[in-house]
């Protein structure tokens, strides 16, 4: 008879803090994610989003105001699976509406979940995105999230189903005219994110 195989040891932050800056780290139930710095045209479909929804909601330019919309920000979350432990996980774009989040912390990361979320895929991270986390976002409350996939040229607009996740709205492909929540209140151009 062999040995009981060993646990794995769980990643703490400490060992997302050593991974170097040329890599995107995040830590999930214990496990830690490494991951190359984002394509170019994942990096411009997120680049081009932040901008549409940034003058309009972050500034109030042409649009309502009332977000804060950041680029790559990290967010810890409790580990449900070892009090004590954070979860860290860096979405491509976030937003939190000024009335829950007046000011931004001090600190260099954020504790209290954002109302949206969007995620850019790319061929090395799309699963880790939809399985690892989307639930994590779930369970922590994000209201509305989106999927931008700039090489299927798609925009996938999720909304939370209270007990039972995020559920599909809408996917809008090429260069289809969008409103979608929470930013339902200017149209965006889904062509301005597709390098061609």
């Amino acid at each position: 008879m062999g040995q009981p195989a060993e646990k794995p040891r769980r990643a703490t932050y400490a060992d997302l803090e050593a991974v170097p800056p040329n890599k995107v780290a995040e830590l999930i139930r214990g496990v830690l994610h490494v991951f190359p710095r984002p394509a170019p045209r994942h990096a411009y479909a997120a680049s081009g989003l932040g901008c549409e929804l940034g003058g309009a909601f972050d500034l109030g330019k042409n649009g309502p105001g009332g977000f804060w919309i950041l680029d790559g920000p990290e967010l810890h979350f409790p580990d449900p699976e070892s009090p004590g432990d954070v979860e860290a996980v860096v979405p491509d774009i976030a937003g939190w509406r000024r009335e829950r989040m007046p000011e931004l912390p001090d600190t260099a990361y954020f504790s209290l979940a954002p109302d949206w979320i969007c995620e850019v895929l790319s061929p090395s991270t799309e699963q880790h995105d939809r399985k690892e986390k989307m639930p994590v976002y779930a369970r922590e409350g994000v209201q509305h999230a989106w999927l931008v996939d700039p090489i299927q040229r798609t925009l996938d607009v999720f909304s939370l189903a209270p007990g039972r996740g995020f559920t599909l709205v809408a996917t809008h492909r090429g260069a289809a005219r969008v409103r979608a929540a929470p930013f339902q209140a200017i149209e965006i151009e889904l062509a301005v994110l597709w390098a061609t």
